[in-house]
């Protein structure tokens, strides 16, 4: 029963990152394609929420019902799968961690530019296609990585 409730948790923690992760991308790309700057601070405002109260959880999560249930299950943290996804989920995190400073830093430049009047200064569009540009790697390390959960292909990384 144990196996179970941790394989439960550590698939709910495996959606909160990809559905989070997709639907901050979405808010975020439509809040800044309306080129106003209200709206895009009030967006932002609550995508870096989201991201400190759900995406933070799961990644502080994944590891930890990962390696429990790899142990449940009898895996070898040194089988090739594994080895590969705990890789693909550090390069997660090495694009996850800038993109959250991006969305705080985007959400106080346009929460000034509301304030004032303006619309996004030129940094915040630079901060955006920074952020869109992470994105696409973060992402696709996440859905590799879901394959791999649901494969757990033989690869011999340490034959």
């Amino acid at each position: 029963m144990l196996y179970f409730v941790v394989k439960y948790l550590h698939v709910i923690g495996a959606a909160v990152l990809l559905g989070t992760g997709a639907g901050i991308a979405f808010f975020m790309l439509l809040a800044h394609r309306t080129g106003n700057a209200a709206t895009i601070a009030a967006v932002a405002r609550i995508v870096v929420v989201a991201d400190f109260l759900f995406t933070a959880t799961a990644v502080v999560a994944q590891p930890i019902t990962g390696v429990a249930l790899a142990w449940q299950a009898g895996y070898s943290l040194r089988e090739g799968w594994i080895v590969l996804s705990i890789v693909l989920y550090v390069v997660t995190g090495l694009f996850w961690l800038p993109v959250v400073w991006m969305q705080m830093e985007m959400r106080n430049l346009a929460t000034h530019a509301a304030t004032s009047g303006d619309p996004p200064p030129e940094r915040y569009n630079k901060l955006f296609r920074l952020w869109f540009v992470f994105g696409f790697p973060a992402f696709a390390a996440v859905l590799a990585i879901f394959w791999l959960m649901i494969t757990r292909p033989l690869i011999g990384l340490f034959d």
